[in-house]
């Protein structure tokens, strides 16, 4: 169903997949935007050892509207980079998660994941518990379940 990559010999392995969705803060989320347009959104996120990312949004809006047509989705996370000694060419990690999102429903389960979230740009206990208190009624968590995952190492030049 998903096609290898082209470039096998720039696969990186999953382990080095893993590594860089539970270090990078950010990439881009990908649906069947309107009218069948695409539609790819940054987003912060949070990779947890169930192997699910998850992300934290608003309850409405085009990205909402987009997953309740299709759940299916693309995240590309990609790395700062390196430059090998001497050449101008950056080298750049780069990973593509395919596979189906939906809204958490679990009050409990929301409330880990907006911690964890924050925690993860902040060690302000004090911001975390005020943004709990005041906008966690308005926030929607989601989950991305994987279905395939590849990654590879790009050089520039």
């Amino acid at each position: 169903m998903f096609r290898k990559m082209r470039r096998f010999k720039q696969q990186i392995s999953e382990e080095e997949c893993v590594r860089i969705l539970k270090e990078q803060p950010r990439g881009v989320l990908s649906m069947i935007g309107d009218d069948g347009y695409p539609y790819g959104i940054p987003m912060d996120h949070l990779y947890m050892d169930d192997g699910h990312i998850y992300f934290h949004g608003a309850k409405e809006g085009h990205k909402i509207d987009a997953i309740s047509r299709c759940d299916k989705v693309s995240y590309c996370v990609y790395d700062e980079g390196y430059r090998k000694e001497g050449e101008w060419a950056l080298n750049i990690n780069s990973v593509v998660v395919f596979g189906r999102i939906h809204v958490v429903e679990n009050e409990e389960k929301k409330k880990e994941i907006c911690t964890l979230l924050c925690r993860k740009f902040t060690d302000d206990e004090a911001y975390l518990q005020r943004e709990l208190e005041n906008a966690f009624h308005r926030v929607n968590c989601l989950e991305l379940v994987p279905e395939h995952m590849t990654g590879k190492l790009v050089n520039e030049a």
